[in-house]
């Protein structure tokens, strides 16, 4: 029989990257490495577990799943083995070899940043780079692995020492599972002491639902009644034994009573790949119609990938504590998918799929359940700890404001949690509520006035303030991209309207003009007339249409959307994302009281005064964060007529 052919391969170019930072970066907390390879090893034997529900014999003659932990002294190594599904040899090239999960680059970027800030670099197991933190303490490292439903010939071993490359060949292998050998660097011989790795276990790996066991020395106790006096005083025989080192427990299924804050903190960390501590936690058994158990987090930090359209979301699945599936999206709507946790339903077949799932009546019944736990732990938040509240909206405030529109079944309790920065609030800080909104209404005011720009300082320096300062009305102002979407959506709330300032006529009911002013308004649109037509003639087909303002009272002029066309905000929003833009002007708002409107009346030369409107139309379309066609022609026509 031929010896099977050691095959070298180069690492993919992300791998190299983050492999080379390793080996320049010492990690603050070197220990996480154990962490993560028994949070792989377990995810291993949960997969196998999943898979044997339809096929027992994957299990051979070993049914029970644990994970080892070793150390060998005079071979310098540690070595963490588990007998779940392993791995054949084209899964060996795909995860050890290269980094298939999206968002390598902003690892690479993030961890750069970290590295200047060593309280910050705790991100290798949130972007699934886990197994490479064994190259942080080994300057090798060895892997034997053979598949589950694969013949002990298919086994495969691969070694690396974590710089370009690394080896990898056939083997024959008797044992089903996953073993990492790890050659411990000098630096890292602490992890060469028992107590060392069991106090990483404890901290960060308790909560494992399998047992991890470790090889330990213990003395046999010695018979002393059948001992012979000159026996007495020999040292006491030792053995090996097999101790598990975890409670081996899974932490959902015990009284909240006797869990500590630590071990909750502990179990996120596990499921989320998160440093962070999380920001709160809701724990729930219910029983009657439905049996279940929920545990759910609310992460203090967002993923790096929350905006990925292929970001993974959901919770993990158990049904009768077998674990089922990661990231079941089916338990919770889209604009929760910050939230991390499980469920374990009594209720559900083990061979449950994403298509039962999402047809199923219990399913339907948790994920109401788990959003009604969620919000009502949010709105407890928001009422008795601002602060707190706060840091979760300036962390997760864009993902909520989608659950208007996509949860409509509690749209009016999502609505009271949403915050917005304000004319009334302080800076750019979204901080007021609706609720607040409300509350601080004039007394004769009957709607909620916003408006959406591109980024506060546009905002709070929009033309279109001008009246409801001078009023003293309060106005939201929206600076994110997903508010254009969350205001076409969320239209009332507590009986009242929300209006944009920048749309349509300015109705400010009994809170508008009074009837001096409105006798001052018709009379401008009087000796106006003429003007407005004659620069409607000169702007033609640039504007709907031109008007007399009302909304203005310092600017020379604003661009309004019609009730119905598309605002300027979202026609730039759609540009920039590359999507067609519906072909809509318009209108041109001017204030008479301004002296460069006031000089259209007196402009004989049909030349000037073409260039006074072209550049009355600019300059509201830039105060309204748009851009122009052509922004030299404009700069020329400035220079025009400043020298004129």
């Amino acid at each position: 029989m031929s010896t099977p052919t050691v095959e070298t391969r180069q690492f993919a170019t992300e791998t190299k990257q983050i492999l080379e930072m390793f080996a320049k970066w010492l990690y603050r907390d070197k220990e996480i490495f154990l962490k993560e390879l028994i949070s792989n090893a377990s995810d291993a034997n949960d997969k196998l577990k999943t898979l044997a529900l339809e096929n027992e014999q994957l299990f051979g003659d070993d049914p029970d799943l644990k994970v080892w932990v070793m150390f060998d002294k005079a071979k310098k190594t540690v070595t963490v083995r588990d007998n779940g599904i392993g791995m054949n040899y084209d899964e060996v090239v795909s995860h050890l070899g290269t980094i298939a999960r999206s968002g390598t680059k902003q690892f690479l970027e993030q961890m750069t940043a970290a590295n200047a800030d060593a309280g910050k670099g705790n991100l290798i197991g949130q972007f699934g780079v886990g197994f490479y933190s064994a190259f942080v303490v080994a300057d090798r490292v060895e892997v034997r692995t053979r598949r589950a439903d694969a013949a002990s010939a298919d086994g495969v071993v691969w070694v690396s020492n974590g710089h370009d490359n690394y080896e990898i060949v056939k083997s024959d292998i008797a044992q089903r599972g996953t073993e990492i050998i790890m050659y411990m660097k000098d630096d890292a011989a602490e992890f060469l002491e028992e107590w060392r790795l069991r106090k990483v276990i404890t901290t960060y790996s308790d909560h494992i639902a399998f047992p991890i066991v470790m090889f330990v020395e213990k003395e046999i106790e010695a018979d002393t009644e059948n001992q012979d006096a000159e026996n007495k005083d020999a040292e006491p025989k030792k053995e090996i034994v097999e101790e598990v080192v975890n409670q081996a427990k899974a932490l959902w299924t015990m009284s909240k009573k006797d869990i500590a804050d630590e071990q909750y903190q502990a179990f996120y960390k596990h499921i989320s790949h998160d440093f962070n501590k999380p920001l709160t936690w809701v724990h729930n058994r219910v029983e009657g119609k439905y049996d279940y158990t929920s545990l759910l987090f609310i992460p203090s930090e967002a993923p790096f990938d929350l905006w990925h359209r292929d970001h993974k979301r959901g919770l993990k699945l158990y049904v009768q504590r077998v674990f089922i599936m990661d990231d079941a999206e089916q338990l919770l709507p889209t604009y929760m998918r910050f939230v991390k946790g499980i469920v374990d339903s009594n209720d559900l077949p083990l061979n449950v799929s994403r298509e039962v799932l999402q047809s199923s009546e219990a399913t339907e019944h948790i994920k109401a359940s788990c959003v009604k736990r969620i919000l009502g732990v949010l709105e407890h938040m928001a009422a008795n700890d601002k602060e707190k509240y706060q840091s979760f909206w300036n962390t997760f405030g864009a993902v909520m404001k989608e659950g208007p529109g996509e949860d409509f079944a509690n749209k009016d309790r999502v609505s009271k949690l949403l915050r917005f920065a304000s004319t009334s609030g302080d800076g750019a800080n979204q901080d007021r509520s609706l609720e607040d909104y409300v509350a601080g209404m004039q007394e004769k005011q009957d709607k909620i006035y916003y408006l959406v720009a591109e980024n506060y300082q546009a905002a709070k320096s929009s033309p279109h303030l001008e009246l409801f300062k001078k009023r003293g009305i309060e106005v939201l102002l929206l600076t994110e991209r997903v508010d254009e979407w969350l205001v076409s959506r969320l239209t009332n709330f507590d009986g009242k309207d929300l209006i944009s300032v920048t749309r349509g006529d300015v109705d400010l009911g009994d809170l508008g003009l009074s009837d001096e002013d409105k006798a001052e308004y018709e009379e401008n649109k009087q000796a106006f007339e003429d003007v407005l037509k004659r620069v409607e003639e000169a702007l033609d087909g640039q504007v709907k249409t031109v008007r007399v303002t009302e909304r203005l009272t310092d600017s020379p002029a604003c661009v309004v959307a019609d009730e119905d066309d598309m605002s300027t905000n979202l026609k730039r929003m759609l540009k920039d994302a590359g999507q067609a833009v519906p072909d809509s002007k318009p209108i041109l708002e001017l204030n008479p009281k301004h002296p460069l409107v006031e000089r259209l009346k007196s402009e004989s030369s049909d030349e000037h005064f073409s260039v006074i409107c072209q550049v009355l139309l600019g300059q509201a379309v830039l105060a309204e964060g748009g851009a122009l066609d052509n922004p030299a022609e404009f700069v020329q026509k400035v220079n025009k007529l400043l020298l004129s």
